[in-house]
């Protein structure tokens, strides 16, 4: 009952404050993420796969997708993370 007095006494506590803490924070893995796909290898197949992507987009009808290319980038940026993610997690 002492906390309930309280509670109406002072109020509740605004919400708009928690919700401008939360947009603050950054996923420390996204950064590991953008960093690594600007890594030599990440740009190489970066390259790969943006060249795929207009080829196929180019095409009115082709069976012929880039997901061989997709998981090549996506292999070598998280194989980048893997090594630089643990480093920022406490």
């Amino acid at each position: 009952m002492v906390f309930e007095e309280k509670m109406i006494l002072n109020g509740e506590p605004e919400d708009e404050e928690e919700e401008e803490e939360e947009e603050d924070m950054v996923d420390p893995l996204d950064t590991v993420r953008d960093k690594c796909a600007q890594a030599e290898h990440c740009i190489h197949t970066r390259a790969k796969l943006e060249d795929c992507e207009s080829r196929v987009g180019s095409k009115s009808e082709t069976a012929e997708d880039c997901t061989e290319e997709l998981f090549d980038f996506l292999h070598a940026r998280d194989h980048c993370v893997a090594h630089k993610v643990f480093h920022s997690v406490k």
